[in-house]
């Protein structure tokens, strides 16, 4: 899997796919991250990436031109699965999509920025819009970070144990059971007796039980999906 990030901040964004599982991911061979300038991409000696709107609105929009040749030239390389613009409009990001995005090849992610973008980038060149919140951001760069990182963790080979990242929150529409380490004693908070039973069935039974209650008093509008 590719996943390239196009931005006007690259700089925000080094670290981040430097480090921890996406570093992994790249240092097994299973995942690439790549980042783009979209200034590089612009033919004035400004690099100017944004204009004012048409219609006297407030802001700076970000203009079709350079968006339009940066993807052109990551599509003459190679071919990818979706093009995704981080909109605060767009549908709304969770563990579904990010499953559905793993099983997939090559994307391309398109950080928003300014005001907004010309309409005619979301018209032809986006094939998909997510949102990570009913919020506003000043850029798509945490969001294209926080998609990327979901989506790589997923893939087979990049968590040592494939196991921890399919129970996860949301897989089943629920979220997780408590979970407990040693020691097992703290200022007399104690770890639940079931979980040192050796019981496999009936911890298991347990970890459904607690996670359908957790998922009922904190999160219940999964259940009704």
């Amino acid at each position: 899997m590719r996943i390239d990030i196009i931005t006007v901040l690259p700089e925000m964004l080094e670290g981040f796919v430097h480090e921890s599982i996406l570093a992994r991911a790249e240092k097994k061979g299973l995942a690439e991250i790549r980042l783009h300038n979209l200034r590089d991409y612009t033919q004035d000696k400004w690099r100017r990436v944004d204009d004012y709107p048409f219609g006297g609105q407030a802001g700076m929009v970000m203009q079709i031109e350079p968006i339009d040749r940066c993807i052109t030239a990551l599509k003459e390389e190679r071919e990818y699965d979706e093009v995704i613009f981080t909109s605060p409009d767009g549908e709304q990001f969770n563990q579904k999509i990010a499953n559905d995005l793993s099983l997939g090849g090559n994307l391309i992610i398109l950080a928003g920025h300014y005001k907004g973008i010309d309409q005619r980038v979301r018209d032809y060149l986006i094939t998909r819009e997510i949102s990570v919140g009913d919020f506003v951001l000043t850029g798509g760069e945490l969001p294209a970070a926080i998609i990327a990182d979901a989506i790589v963790r997923l893939v087979p080979g990049v968590i040592s144990d494939d196991q921890s990242a399919l129970s996860d929150c949301f897989m089943d529409d629920m979220l997780s059971a408590p979970i407990y380490t040693r020691p097992r004693s703290y200022k007399g908070w104690d770890v639940p007796e079931i979980l040192l039973s050796g019981n496999e069935a009936k911890i298991k039974q347990w970890e459904f039980d607690q996670a359908m209650e957790r998922t009922k008093r904190l999160r219940p509008d999964l259940l009704k999906e």
